[in-house]
């Protein structure tokens, strides 16, 4: 595992794009910090300090960041489509199965790499959601229990890259080309939300399209954590918002989990009857 691992660094590192991709990705995260101080004046009739919502206090902490920095996972797919991309423009993919790696191992030190990418990434999030939380948090409220309540956020970020990831790893093996990789990988989500709508559209049933959809690529992603607006509108506004349902339940981790089986196993697979 490590040998593999240590190989596929070895050709990300050496790249100058995948270098600096590499290293954009990793402050993303920090955006998160800018947004916990920022202070907006309206023309100085009243001030917006976001501090001041809460948001930036624990419980709620972890489940804000966490859905935030999840939007930037497009910006993550260049990272492992490119990737992949790089195996087929440079010819490194002929020449590490040229030098004995079989096709198994080249697809493992994918997976490793972003398995590894995905650990990375959840422990800076992870660093800066506890120093925000701690930060902002009365100190009369730092009690161990109220801190990591609601972290299980943090388990549910690490699958959804994982699972994201997976997905670009599938799609970088199935279209060779870095662009249109990503221009495919962006119709699918749009297909997805069409599909979506057509669903409720026909049935007029909410409860039924969910049911159905959270099965499908992107949504079984996104139902890993919920947009938080509501849960921090209803905080200020407890009498006027409806009940909604946040936690991450077991069968969302599975879902997830059957998803990143299809992409490896599906990439393997095509990558074993492709002739390079």
């Amino acid at each position: 595992m490590l040998r593999l691992l240590q190989i596929e660094f070895q050709k990300l590192w050496l790249n100058r794009t995948s270098k600096i991709l590499l290293l954009i990705s990793f402050i993303f995260p920090l955006s998160i910090l800018i947004l916990s101080s920022i202070k907006i004046n309206f023309f100085g009739y009243f001030t917006l300090d976001l501090s001041e919502t809460k948001i930036f206090e624990f419980p709620y902490i972890w489940h804000v960041t966490t859905f935030f920095i999840a939007g930037f996972k497009f910006f993550f797919a260049i990272v492992v489509v490119s990737m992949m991309g790089n195996e087929y423009s440079n010819r490194t993919l002929k020449q590490n199965l040229i030098d004995g790696l079989s096709k198994k191992e080249v697809i493992l030190s994918k997976f490793y790499f972003i398995l590894a990418y995905s650990v990375v990434i959840t422990l800076v999030v992870f660093l800066i959601t506890l120093s925000i939380g701690v930060l902002n948090t009365p100190s009369q409220d730092l009690y161990l229990d109220t801190i990591f309540s609601g972290s299980e956020f943090i388990l549910a970020y690490f699958v959804k890259l994982l699972t994201f990831f997976s997905l670009c790893l599938f799609v970088g093996v199935l279209i060779k080309r870095s662009a249109f990789a990503l221009g495919f990988l962006f119709i699918c989500f749009i297909l997805e939300l069409i599909l979506y709508g057509l669903f409720r559209f026909e049935w007029y049933n909410y409860e039924i399209s969910n049911e159905v959809m959270q099965f499908f690529p992107f949504t079984s992603m996104w139902n890993l954590i919920d947009e938080p607006a509501t849960r921090i509108v209803s905080l200020h506004n407890p009498s006027d918002m409806v009940v909604t349902d946040y936690p991450v339940y077991w069968y969302e981790f599975l879902i997830a989990g059957t998803w990143i089986f299809i992409y490896i196993f599906a990439s393997y697979k095509l990558l074993k009857r492709r002739d390079l």
